[in-house]
């Protein structure tokens, strides 16, 4: 192994950061800048998903003075809802602007997963081409770069779980309690803005409980508590104003009427698809093939210190996000990425064992480069794959339409995207189309600002709303649409219907 490059023999402390000078090559942070870069490009062009829309309709609803669950249905930890609110009062409310913190968030993650690597892999040779792999597995990754850059929480999620963990590894080397303090506040913020990462959690606890190599590990544990506990202040806040109704959004919705309308039979093949869709994936593939080599090796080789000690932390980390995401029914694959920067921590020193095992004499660069060609054609396989779909140009020409035939008093139905384009409040009940399939009694349907879909369709019938856009065909023919509107207009895959006709 001593021809392969490899640090086998590290000091005492076994600490490399220490042990090697700490270099930030500059082809490193180019391929990092230039990821970040495409990521952003994308974030402010062609970046668009279907539940991006109940996201943005939440932060103009608190825009607006609402609150989450008190005055409107939305089914998430509120902090992001918050956070994206934030951003457009300070600049205006756009489907840009929007996207600016998710793209801050994403660079920030590269950022930091660059400088992890770069400090803390042992092996000097091979270090900056694990970096550029880690890099690529974060940032090239098709399902991040067509997620992660929107109003959604992913990106908010993968940042702070890429510094959580970071200032945990850095919190038992050190007696100081603040980095246990960063490192609560951290995964308490992701948590906040939604829950896929909370059981990352208990393993950070325990990590900070049984490696802790000075100082209180109790205080430390103690002060990561309260870190994370200090950005779920405004769901205790909400809580105290309205319990049922918040407990119904973060819990009872969640366990209880997300498959809702999903038959048994269909939720269960939908779930087996997203489960097993890494075969037909060769991102995925050259992902876990990675992870997998890297585990294996680490198993076998122990000298290899801190970073042997934190490469478990975040393959445990991993692990617990994998299996949790997983028992979602129904889950879905864009899930998954909120662990991304960890995944590709745990798969960056795969790179090494694989080259080196064809090879002995491997040359890391060309290593990385061939890395890199095939995660970069996974991507733009998946662009062009993606070419059709729908995107914010098209809601816009479908807003600008709607605003021609609908009276500003009157009432819409649309897709959440319209009311956010348009700057209207939705009606009331109209926030989270979602909810339309909770069937709960009357009293209960106003108290939680839920209309069922029995009612939605009755108020349909009668003609209460002015204009009605929807992209799905099913809906048309189940409403009856065509029937009751003597107007209509089709742009793309989408329709609107408006001058209702009285039956």
């Amino acid at each position: 192994m001593e021809d392969h490059g490899l640090a086998l023999d590290p000091p005492p402390a076994a600490d490399f950061a220490a042990c090697e000078p700490h270099r930030s090559p500059a082809l490193v942070w180019l391929f990092a800048g230039l990821v970040s870069a495409g990521i952003a490009l994308y974030a402010f062009t062609r970046a668009f998903v279907w539940d991006e829309g109940f996201h943005l309709v939440a932060a103009q609803m608190i825009l607006a003075g609402k609150k989450p669950y008190l005055d409107f249905c939305f089914p998430q930890t509120p902090l992001n809802a918050y956070w994206n609110a934030l951003w457009m009062r300070v600049l205006h409310q756009s489907w840009r602007v929007s996207h600016i913190p998710a793209v801050l968030e994403l660079d920030g993650a590269v950022v930091l997963l660059t400088r992890y690597l770069l400090s803390r892999f042992p092996d000097a040779r091979w270090r900056s081409a694990c970096t550029l792999a880690g890099i690529a597995f974060l940032g090239v990754n098709a399902t991040m770069v067509q997620f992660g850059p929107i109003a959604q929480a992913y990106a908010i999620c993968a940042f702070t779980l890429t510094a959580a963990f970071i200032f945990a590894t850095d919190a038992v080397q050190k007696p100081q309690v603040w980095c246990s303090v960063a490192a609560g506040l951290s995964i308490g913020c992701g948590a906040a803005s939604s829950l896929l990462i909370a059981p990352a959690a208990p393993v950070i606890l325990l990590w900070l409980w049984f490696k802790n190599v000075v100082g209180s590990r109790s205080v430390k544990a103690a002060a990561f508590l309260v870190g994370s506990a200090i950005p779920f202040a405004p769901v205790v806040w909400l809580f105290v104003q309205g319990p049922h109704q918040t407990w119904f959004n973060i819990v009872t919705y969640q366990a209880m009427f997300r498959r809702a309308d999903w038959k048994p039979d269909t939720a269960f093949s939908h779930d087996f698809d997203v489960l097993t869709g890494w075969y037909d994936s060769g991102q995925i593939l050259l992902l876990c093939s990675c992870a997998l080599a890297a585990v294996l090796f680490f198993r076998r080789h122990k000298e290899f210190g801190r970073f042997r000690s934190e490469f478990w932390l975040a393959l445990w980390m991993s692990l617990s996000l994998v299996a949790y995401i997983a028992t979602a029914h129904p889950t879905f694959g864009r899930y998954f990425i909120v662990g991304m920067p960890l995944y590709a921590i745990v798969a960056a020193p795969g790179l090494m064992v694989i080259a080196l095992r064809f090879s002995a004499s491997a040359r890391p660069r060309r290593a990385a480069s061939a890395l890199l060609a095939l995660l970069l054609f996974g991507l733009l396989r998946a662009q062009v794959t993606d070419l059709d779909a729908a995107t914010w140009d098209r809601y816009e020409q479908m807003a600008s339409a709607i605003a021609g035939v609908t009276p500003p008093a009157a009432r819409l139905l649309s897709d959440e995207h319209i009311y956010f384009l348009l700057h209207r409040a939705p009606p009331p009940g109209m926030e989270f189309s979602y909810s339309h399939k909770v069937d709960v009694p009357a009293k209960e349907a106003a108290l939680l600002h839920i209309i069922p879909i029995k009612e939605l369709k009755s108020q349909i019938s009668k003609g209460q709303f002015a204009t009605i856009q929807t992209c799905d065909d099913d809906k048309i023919d189940d409403w009856n649409l065509a029937s009751l509107y003597k107007q209509r207009k089709d742009i793309a895959d989408c329709s609107i219907f408006w001058d209702y006709e009285k039956h």
